[in-house]
């Protein structure tokens, strides 16, 4: 199964307070409890998200956190990109991997278009977009798949 972890999530819950509150400076505190998370869990996120530069700490009596620019300029694979590092579905998809039999592999370019798909996805979602109802599909398309073009080299 493919997943973000559970850090990744709550990186995403803790922006999503921030961004509903543009511009405002939450405490770690403040943040924890408005997302319902613990207070260290909530420091935890906090540093790498920081460092990627997707939220700025302020320090003093009203100190901080809050996000770095607007949601609507915040794509999701910067999130999951700050949490976990680069996407890579598998090892021979990170144009640096190192796998040990990249060489006489098959399906190496197939994975990695397959991760440029999902890399793309989760660039087309921002944080601002993250904060609205999903809109539910149409009776029109709930029988349907959705179909993504996807050329796979033979």
């Amino acid at each position: 199964m493919l997943r973000v972890t559970k850090l990744t999530d709550y990186a995403t819950v803790v922006l999503t307070v921030l961004a509903t509150r543009q511009g405002q400076v939450l405490s770690a505190a403040e943040l924890a409890e408005q997302s319902g998370l613990e207070q260290p869990t909530v420091s935890k996120l906090l540093k790498p998200l920081a460092q990627a530069g997707l939220v700025e700490g302020l320090r003093g009596v009203h100190g901080g956190y809050r996000l770095s620019r607007d949601a609507a300029d915040i794509s999701l694979i910067e999130i999951v990109e700050a949490m976990e590092g680069p996407l890579a579905m598998t090892e021979c998809s990170q144009h640096d991997g190192h796998c040990g039999i990249a060489d006489q592999c098959g399906v190496r370019a197939n994975w990695r278009l397959i991760n440029d798909v999902v890399a793309d996805a989760l660039r087309g979602v921002t944080l601002a977009q993250m904060l609205r109802p999903p809109v539910p599909p149409s009776p029109d398309t709930t029988s349907r798949r959705r179909e993504i073009a996807v050329r796979v080299s033979s």
